[in-house]
């Protein structure tokens, strides 16, 4: 299916993976765990086609699905439905069949009679290829994926960016590859679809890695681990499931420490012994043996694993501004005949804490893009109060610009900060050296994810819009995230699926969507969270 030999892996000057040789066959459900940087999304890429690494070989056999953190797609103006069909080529021959239908409902004589054979050989090739069965098959996977008729009725370009990642993974699981590669597949779906998804994966026949920060995830799926070591460039392989393999990744730390302990006794005693038989011209040799023989002890040692850098997170102290610092006013949104939501009106004060709920598709993206501007509401306004300065955090980190590096972007959202300073913040975020000059379109999503936060860190916001800010995170840096939701003292307006962040940032009220209801902050709205 896919096989590795002896691959390298660069992040420009800093290797990644160096000589890593392994093999993915049919039934391999793989988890490719370890912390964001340590260069998964790219070899996800490698593995997929998408990318070349810098040394050693990569084969494939059969078909790949991949789904990138980030997938684009061409063309916005097709339907939901053709997107998703167009896994096994059926989306161009419906719409073949449905242009002659219309032909021969109103065309006479030769026209019409053209347009029926054409059809009939459009439809010998939409059965042959699984025909309405297969179509049945990828509605009933759209379905379970939250992506009801409706919204497969819909252009891509109606849809939200949670929507559109749904519809490829659709696309994705519907294309009966031989091996997929997933790369955080529960990003924006809610408690139902995460559990179908999970049972999914665990019956696929065929190959699978995935990568997802999501433990009930890969300890109901995965079969194999394969853990990137950042500290030692290197892939260690686990043959055994997810608890297994925390109890033999712990086994192994503690046999390469006691291990490590042993040898540097040994070869401390081995070094006292050559220090003092070195004062004696007559076991000079002896002595040099002897250091020589301490060396070799440390050399033949596994490398210990030193614990990975996690970015430390505090937001900054908000600027002064008013009362109010931001409200908005009758507030609707319509993407051509689809209406988002209608008359929507807050009013976010100083300090203030609000959590937006509402399920899939409901307008919550859409929302806090009106009032970070963004886009422009369709009827209402949104009003800034005296002193706002906003803070906005997009799911799709558009907030970044990927031509531009690492230090451009910084220096975008803090012209005024000085460059020492800059690359002072960037460090904080695990951004150092030659990692700076990188362009933001080529990081994985959790390093998008630092900086996008990093800028926030300098920009003195008052008024936080965080629109699923936990998505793409390990563990360690989703927990710095939620540290910082606790402590910061400004307003923030959040969208999430993560119940965590929401008992972090202990919010005061919700509004809900796409009615605009607005009301106090209760437990009884805190299994919304996780199904919206």
């Amino acid at each position: 299916m896919i096989t590795a030999s002896g691959i390298e892996l660069r992040a420009g000057a800093r290797v990644l993976i160096e000589s890593a040789s392994f093999r993915v066959a049919q039934g391999d459900r793989v988890g490719l765990v370890g912390r964001n940087g340590a260069g998964k999304t790219t070899l996800t890429k490698c593995l997929a086609g998408q990318g070349t690494p810098a040394g050693g070989t990569i084969t494939r056999s059969g078909e790949v699905g991949y789904l990138p953190q980030d997938p684009r797609t061409g063309d916005l103006d097709v339907l939901a439905r053709d997107r998703i069909l167009s896994a096994r080529g059926l989306d161009t021959v419906l719409r073949g069949m449905r242009e002659n239908e219309e032909r021969m409902a109103g065309g006479q004589g030769a026209i019409r009679e053209k347009a029926m054979r054409r059809y009939e050989r459009l439809e010998t090739e939409f059965l042959t290829k699984g025909g309405y069965a297969a179509e049945a098959e990828a509605a009933t996977i759209a379905a379970s994926l939250g992506l009801p008729d409706r919204v497969l009725g819909q252009p891509l370009h109606t849809l939200s960016g949670g929507q559109r990642r749904r519809v490829e993974l659709a696309r994705i699981l519907f294309s009966d590859a031989d091996i997929l590669l997933l790369d955080e597949p529960t990003n924006h779906l809610d408690a139902d679809s995460v559990i179908w998804l999970r049972d999914f994966l665990r019956t696929y026949r065929g190959g699978l890695i995935v990568i997802s920060h999501d433990i009930d995830l890969v300890e109901t799926v995965v079969n194999k681990v394969f853990y990137l070591d950042a500290n030692r460039a290197a892939i260690d392989i686990y043959n055994m499931g997810w608890r297994q393999y925390q109890i033999q990744r712990e086994a192994d730390e503690k046999r390469r420490r006691r291990e490590r302990a042993n040898a540097e006794k040994k070869a401390a005693a081995l070094n006292s012994q050559a220090d003092k038989m070195r004062a004696k011209a007559t076991k000079a040799v002896a002595a040099q043996n002897m250091a020589r023989r301490a060396e070799r002890l440390l050399a033949g040692l596994e490398e210990e694993r030193r614990s990975d850098k996690v970015a430390k997170l505090r937001f900054p102290d908000p600027a002064p501004c008013g009362k109010t610092p931001l409200a908005a006013e009758g507030l609707s949104k319509s993407y051509g005949s689809l209406e988002i939501f209608t008359d929507v009106s807050l009013a976010v004060d100083k300090g203030s804490r609000v959590v937006i709920l509402g399920l899939n598709g409901a307008g919550k993206t859409t929302l806090l893009r009106l009032l970070a501007g963004v886009e422009s509401p369709d009827t209402g306004r949104v009003t800034p109060g005296h002193g706002l300065k906003l803070g906005y955090y997009a799911q799709e980190h558009e907030t970044l610009d990927p031509e531009r590096t690492v230090l451009e972007n910084m220096r975008t959202a803090a012209p005024d900060l000085d460059l020492v300073q800059v690359r002072k913040t960037l460090g904080s975020f695990l951004f150092s050296g030659d990692d700076v000059e990188k362009p933001a379109g080529v990081l994985s999503g959790g390093e998008k994810t630092r900086l996008a936060l990093a800028t926030l860190v300098v920009s003195s916001a008052n008024v936080l819009l965080l629109d699923e800010p936990t998505n793409n995170l390990d563990p360690a840096s989703r927990e710095e995230i939620l540290g910082a939701l606790a402590s910061f003292s400004g307003a923030v307006i959040l969208v999430t699926h993560d119940e965590g962040a929401v008992d972090a940032l202990q919010p005061e009220r919700i509004i809900l969507l796409p009615d605009g209801v607005e009301d106090l902050w209760s437990a009884d709205y805190a299994d919304l969270v996780a199904l919206a």
